[in-house]
């Protein structure tokens, strides 16, 4: 039996560097992956699921930022960076949380979800006008799930481990400094 082994490129950098890179290609295949969902599949994003994306926009440069700063040795600010990564990530989970729990009705969503999302174009009306009338997308129903998650969910557990990931690079950063 072969032992996994880490590859060349990324063997002799700091566990802090590491984490920063993992979360930085985290981030940035979560965004990838919505906006093919959203581009190529159709799946409009709620008022909520935005709200959700901006904790990944923050992330990737950030975290792109601190692998840079860990590898010229510059760690403590990229501790302090990826901390913020970290922190950034577990508000989002409450968020994806709340946005669920909206989808399975266990308690209301903000004024901005309430609308259906359906356009209608009466006769003799502006089509613009209408975009305008018709609204969000509502927070309300999920339209796909997997596993049981919807998009709220999947970005709930994703962005736990993304703070779990970015936490443990800053713990082993503070572990190694105190020795």
């Amino acid at each position: 039996m072969t032992a996994l082994t880490m590859p060349t490129a990324l063997r002799g950098h700091s566990t802090l560097a590491l984490a920063s890179l993992l979360v930085f290609a985290g981030a940035a295949l979560s965004i990838a992956t919505a906006l093919a969902f959203e581009h190529l599949g159709g799946y409009e994003p709620c008022p909520l699921c935005m709200q959700q994306r901006l904790a990944y926009h923050l992330a990737i440069p950030i975290a792109l930022l601190a692998f840079l700063l860990a590898r010229s040795n510059h760690e403590g600010l990229a501790a302090l960076l990826l901390g913020l990564v970290a922190l950034a990530f577990l508000g989002n989970v409450g968020l994806g949380i709340y946005h669920a729990g909206v989808e399975w009705k266990w308690w209301a969503g903000p004024a901005s979800c309430a609308a259906t999302g359906e356009l209608t174009i009466a006769e003799g009306t502006n089509l613009l006008e209408s975009l305008r009338v018709a609204g969000p997308v509502p927070c309300g129903e999920a339209p796909w799930r997997f596993l049981g998650l919807s998009f709220a969910g999947w970005s709930a557990v994703i962005s736990l481990g993304l703070a779990g990931v970015a936490a443990i690079g800053v713990l082993n950063w503070r572990e190694a400094i105190a020795r």
